[in-house]
């Protein structure tokens, strides 16, 4: 299966990893913190403002993959306090409405980047 590495010029990951690659008629969105592309610094200290700007990223990053929010089917939070669920979830809804993609929210010790509360990975299928 080839797969197709997604160039979304945001900013730079974290680690050895790419932000989205394209495979079997699927993006598969790697686990994203509420980075703030302009800065490349985190958009704000609370879960509410990174799930907002994680999830504008991960448009993005499906946009440059030729697919939008309407095609996620699974998405992955990581929440470093669960404390956060709520604000987690009140700016999940402003992005996503019903019918909700699948979700999976784990509780986490920590996460790489310093004072991130969250990261979010997704799946979409292309369509077509």
């Amino acid at each position: 299966m080839p797969k197709i590495y997604v160039e979304t010029n945001l900013f730079p990951p974290i680690g050895p990893y790419s932000h989205a690659v394209k495979a079997g008629g699927q993006v598969f969105i790697s686990g994203s913190p509420g980075v703030d592309p302009a800065t490349g610094q985190l958009a704000g200290p609370d879960a509410y403002t990174q799930t907002r700007q994680t999830l504008r990223n991960i448009e993005a990053m499906l946009a440059a993959a030729n697919a939008s929010l309407d095609d996620v089917v699974h998405i992955q939070v990581n929440l470093v306090d669960i404390a956060d669920f709520a604000e987690m979830n009140r700016a999940y809804a402003e992005q996503f409405s019903e019918p909700y993609p699948a979700r999976t929210v784990i509780g986490v010790a920590a996460l790489p980047k310093p004072g991130a509360r969250l990261t979010i990975n997704a799946i979409a299928v292309l369509k077509g």
